[in-house]
């Protein structure tokens, strides 16, 4: 359908999913088969890779808790687990949900056509020997997938090859995971060398990352302050980015605390990571929209470097010798290329590794640019994503609140045990007295200096004694308008003592709740 500018509509699509799959099949698929995208990154996507529910990956040294972290996630063990000090899983196993209980090997997985692993079939059968999905009926896998890796090894044992390309696999599932958790454990904190591989191949997908510093219940607070400081700087040097990772410190597992000094550090930050991991299923499609267009602009760049290498070969003679010459200066055609067409240093792919592949290739069977595959994802990213993108919010809000359900996110929900319960606004919840009687008596006595006229102070007498807090004019005007109950622009000697109690929770550190809660309104207003 065209306008009579001669401009082309964006395509119409039904759902987030099916979009994505046209586009790709229909305008970015074509330019990366033509250019051999596929050779030197990424395999071609599948139907499976955008249906696929999300899924999160576990990365790190061996024994730094990864499989336990599953098992603390679900509340249940699922087949194939193995846990220990040693190095005990020796496989990439994905955790999905299944109506019965059950493995399923490597090589059967990469041909389901239902699940997103079939392009794995090229990293061959020393992989394949290693790679099982461990099926089983689990609420949280429901809405989640999670892949467990084999431990990274550190000294000795590292040198010993896989048979496979480790950080080759990582970065492939890093392509198609909608988060990567990297565990360390607060005891071993060296990086081995394979380990920083691996979080260099990942470099891509740093927005994806989060890390897990776990096993911290084992050390006091003072080691803690210097284990972290060590992991950031060790981990400063690795991405080489001045953004900070997300660090989560805690204890990931259901055993008691070794030094419970940290407790409610370790219960802020397991709440962080679970509520990160519960909006997975909300953001899912608005990440799968995010991977397209990056393998669509790196797609573009690849195509601009292909042909311009199949520009500059001979027709007959030297072709070898040329080849040689044009890797070697690919850092001038990559300057070249980001001149003419205007393209960030961040789009170009590494330039060793496209070195190294181009190295194996036949140039002279390279194509030559084709303007009307350019034009085609040009016009996917500029248009049709922006469709796409308006789908993603409509289909966002159409959705009742779609969270991880389940396991150990069910713990923390609700009752007593709830992140916060009982502390801040929320102190004296279950008391049948009202909380605030307590400190009544030293806040009446500086109620009744402020003069107070038939019961009541005026808002300037309160604020005279509200300021004292030091609690910045936003913040007490939230306090005033929460402990006005009545709302008649005075303060008894309940509202007094309540906008008193509202500052100490504050000045503690806590948040002030939005509405007043039941348990806080003063005796005499309730029912009002």
């Amino acid at each position: 359908m065209f306008k009579r500018d001669g401009k082309k509509d964006p395509e119409l699509f039904q759902n987030v999913s099916e979009g994505l799959k046209k586009l790709y099949r229909t305008k970015l698929f074509p330019l990366e088969d033509t250019y051999r995208f596929h050779d030197f990154h990424s395999p071609a996507l599948e139907d499976a890779d955008f249906d696929n529910k999300p899924m999160v990956l576990l990365v790190g040294q061996y024994s730094t808790g990864k499989t336990t972290f599953i098992r603390h996630l679900m509340e249940q063990d699922f087949p194939g687990m193995r846990i220990g000090p040693e190095p005990t899983t020796d496989s990439f196993i994905a955790v999905m949900h299944g109506e019965q209980e059950g493995l399923i090997p490597g090589n059967a997985l990469v041909v389901d056509p239902k699940k997103p692993f079939r392009k794995l079939n090229a990293f061959g059968n020393a992989f394949l020997n290693r790679f099982v999905c461990a099926q089983m009926p689990n609420a949280v896998l429901e809405s989640i997938s999670i892949i467990d890796t084999p431990g990274i090894l550190s000294g000795e044992k590292q040198r010993i090859s896989r048979g496979y390309d480790f950080a080759a696999v990582l970065e492939w599932f890093a392509e198609r995971v909608d988060r990567i958790i990297l565990l360390f454990d607060a005891h071993k904190l060296d990086i081995s060398d394979e380990f920083s591989e691996v979080i260099r191949a990942l470099k891509n997908h740093e927005d994806k990352m989060r890390v897990v510093l776990n096993k911290a219940d084992q050390i006091g607070t003072q080691q803690l302050m210097r284990v972290y400081g060590a992991l950031m700087w060790s981990l400063g040097k690795i991405v080489g980015t001045p953004e900070v990772i997300r660090v989560y410190i805690g204890s990931f597992w259901a055993q008691p605390l070794l030094v419970p000094d940290n407790r409610k550090l370790f219960e802020a930050e397991e709440q962080d990571l679970f509520k990160d991991i519960q909006g997975l299923p909300r953001n899912a499609a608005l990440r799968k929209l995010n991977d397209l267009i990056k393998r669509a602009r790196l797609a573009k760049v690849h195509a601009y470097i292909i042909s311009s290498l199949k520009k500059e070969m001979p027709n007959m003679f030297g072709k070898e010798n040329k080849k040689k010459e044009l890797i070697a200066n690919l850092g001038e055609i990559y300057a070249r290329i980001e001149k003419e067409h205007q393209i960030s240093p961040g789009d170009f792919p590494k330039l060793a590794k496209m070195q190294e592949i181009l190295a194996n290739q036949d140039f002279s069977k390279f194509q030559a640019v084709k303007p009307k595959l350019l034009e085609a994802v040009e016009d996917m990213l500029a248009n049709d994503i922006a469709k796409l993108m308006t789908l993603v919010r409509q289909e966002e809000a159409a959705m009742p609140s779609q969270a991880v359900q389940g396991g150990a996110f069910e713990g923390t929900m609700n009752g007593p045990f709830g992140h916060g319960y009982g502390e801040g606004a929320g102190e004296g919840i279950d008391e049948l007295e009202w909380v605030v009687a307590r400190d009544k008596p030293t806040y009446d006595e500086i109620f009744y200096t402020l003069s107070p006229v038939n019961g009541k102070v005026s808002g300037a007498m309160a604020k005279k004694e509200m300021v004292k807090s030091k609690l910045p004019n936003t913040v007490l005007g939230k306090i005033w308008k929460l402990a006005d109950v009545d709302k008649d622009g005075f303060l008894d000697d309940e509202e007094f003592a309540l906008a008193n109690h509202l500052i100490k929770v504050k000045l503690e550190g806590h948040e002030l709740p939005t509405d007043l809660p039941e348990h806080l309104i003063p005796p005499s207003k309730r029912g009002l």
